[in-house]
């Protein structure tokens, strides 16, 4: 059984999704960032890089396998299953290529967004309580207006992607699960903050509720929601 050691985030709810839908039996060994557990020695071991999501995989090809970063498990994962990502040919790169997007600058961005934002309002419901550990100190204008023009860009690339097609690779990839999860995180605020984006990006809505739609997609995103206990056990 693979252990995913994890905390209720953007990034580990893409591995939970993925787990999910490729019907991989899985343990979530609860990481706590609210409590710094991934600067501890024992998951330092595990990566050294002191970030999540990361997997143990003890049947891994050659033996146990240990993955850290996202996008890498969500690589690993599609490999190990033959699922969500072509073994070869132009869909292979074009899942690739866009799963690259997303962490060199959906995530990001999104990601910086959020901290800034929050800094303006920490009391509203929408910033969770490691968001509002982690925030910016005070209200900074300078990096709002950069990342909420960065982020319009990145919503319109994605609406032209999806004109005529139901995911963005083509077929469901890899690809959608990674960007999915932030989407679904920062889309509430947006509509917050522009009543009409739903009105300009039909696209992006309609692939949002294709996803929301799917059985194993809503397990992935609700054993990671904010607020639900992950030390509490199953």
């Amino acid at each position: 059984m693979i252990e995913f050691y994890t905390w209720s985030t953007q990034n580990a709810r893409k591995v939970s999704v993925m787990l999910e839908e490729c019907e991989l039996p899985y343990v979530i060994k609860p990481v706590n960032l609210l409590k710094h557990q991934q600067k501890d020695d024992a998951f330092l071991k595990i990566n050294p890089n002191g970030r999540i999501p990361a997997i143990i995989d003890p049947e891994g090809p050659g033996g146990p396998v240990v993955v850290a970063e996202s996008g890498a498990i969500l690589i690993y994962l599609a490999e190990k299953t033959g699922r969500f990502l072509p073994a070869s040919g132009p869909d292979r790169y074009r899942g690739l290529h866009w799963l690259m997007w997303q962490m060199s600058g959906v995530g990001p961005t999104f990601g910086n967004l959020a901290h800034f934002v929050a800094a303006t309002n920490p009391e509203s419901p929408r910033v969770n309580a490691y968001l509002r550990a982690t925030m910016a100190p005070e209200v900074y204008s300078y990096p709002l207006r950069r990342f909420t023009k960065e982020t319009a860009r990145l919503v319109s690339v994605l609406e032209s992607l999806l004109e005529g097609q139901a995911f963005m690779a083509g077929d469901l990839s890899i690809a959608d699960f990674a960007t999915y999860a932030w989407f679904e995180s920062i889309w509430p605020g947006l509509q917050a903050r522009q009543p009409a984006i739903d009105k300009d990006n039909p696209n992006i809505v309609a692939w949002m509720e294709r996803l929301a739609a799917r059985p194993r997609v809503q397990r992935g995103m609700e054993c990671l929601a904010w607020g639900v206990d992950l030390e509490a056990g199953p």
